[in-house]
């Protein structure tokens, strides 16, 4: 009879727990680790929410579910299936498949440093990791899935309910502490071992070429009788600054790709301002040499094209940048200073990143 008393309300209680509603669940980390987080050198501080601290086991179940095919309908997809580590984390493909066999309509950004970043998706219609880690689940062109369904699937499943105990005190699922996970191990993707980051602190020097393109990089275009400043350089920096070492100043600019923008409006579609039309989120250029194709919608396939885009002046349109004051007889790089700048930007990659098996596919 005790042990029918004692059953039962165990029972009970543990039926609390995982019915009542998403709202009522209060997260704690008490027993959590604090995941050993180290900032680069000339990195600034990371902003981590304080209502999602980062944790080894937060972590460890973000990973887990960065490569569950699970949040997707019909389990064929996950997060990791268009954002693959040989390409820098994002997708060889123009246009990545959906779980469904949609095409999709931008090209898949990759996913470096975004714990420094402001703004998410190349219309910055994300203002947090947290908020953007939910919304490719239900996208009828990505993952197609309720997040109820998803919920329910990963209750059931073995693995979870465990997993979100360690990191959130009690093993309930839902949606929120699913995008705390995700964001979590997202935070815990930094790239930082680039030759260009080892030049920084001393453990490399760039060669001749590199070093004439780093230069070439952060030197102002044009010629010094035409435009205030101008030094025949590529005018990178702009936009792609070393200020906080993320190669992008996170903000959204009319890069000259097109005259007009019916076909797609970029950051206009939301803020709904007309002068944002044809702007999109700068992405960083770390990792630049393994992420081709290249632009919001992957029309360049490689480096030599991005930069003969910029080394032509781009289109002019109402809305194009201030930056791209070059329209008018282009910024006129010679040869072997294109060449040169490939070879600094292939000084970003970092090999290191992508091979980091704290980023592999648990599952497997």
């Amino acid at each position: 009879m005790f042990f029918f008393m004692v059953f039962t309300l165990f029972m009970a209680c543990r039926y609390d727990v995982l019915e009542q509603p998403e709202e009522a669940i209060v997260d704690d980390f008490s027993k959590t680790t604090a995941y050993p987080l180290s900032i680069p050198p000339f990195f600034p501080p990371m902003d981590i929410p304080a209502d999602n601290p980062l944790t080894n086991e937060s972590v460890l179940l973000g990973r887990y579910l960065f490569w569950e095919k699970k949040l997707s309908i019909n389990q064929t997809q996950s997060c990791g299936s268009c954002h693959l580590p040989q390409h820098g984390f994002s997708d060889s493909a123009v246009f990545s498949l959906g779980a469904e066999g949609q095409l999709g309509e931008r090209q898949s950004m990759a996913l470096i440093n975004l714990g420094w970043t402001r703004y998410f998706f190349w219309d910055g219609r994300a203002a947090t990791l947290e908020d953007q880690v939910v919304q490719p689940v239900e996208n009828p062109i990505e993952m197609h899935e309720e997040w109820s369904q998803v919920v329910e699937k990963l209750q059931n499943d073995t693995l979870y309910p465990p997993l979100f105990k360690a990191a959130f005190g009690s093993p309930k699922v839902t949606k929120k502490r699913a995008a705390k996970a995700l964001s979590s191990f997202l935070r815990t993707m930094i790239s930082a071992g680039s030759k260009f980051d080892q030049q920084r602190i001393g453990q490399y020097q760039f060669t001749d070429s590199e070093y004439r393109g780093f230069v070439l990089f952060q030197t102002e275009g044009g010629s010094p009788d035409q435009v205030p400043g101008g030094s025949f350089g590529a005018d990178c920096f702009h936009c792609h600054g070393f200020g906080d070492m993320q190669m992008t100043d996170g903000l959204f600019h009319n890069n000259g790709l097109d005259v007009h923008f019916s076909k797609d409006p970029g950051r206009a579609l939301v803020t709904f301002n007309p002068l944002d039309s044809g702007k999109f989120k700068v992405p960083t250029l770390r990792n630049i040499a393994l992420t081709a194709p290249y632009m919001h919608d992957g029309r360049f396939q490689t480096l030599t094209e991005v930069i003969e885009h910029y080394n032509s002046g781009g289109h002019p349109s109402t809305t194009i940048d201030s930056f791209m004051k070059f329209t008018s007889g282009g910024l006129q790089l010679s040869e072997t200073s294109k060449a040169d700048l490939i070879a600094f930007l292939h000084c970003l990659t970092d090999t290191t990143f992508i091979h980091n098996e704290s980023f592999s596919d648990p599952h497997e």
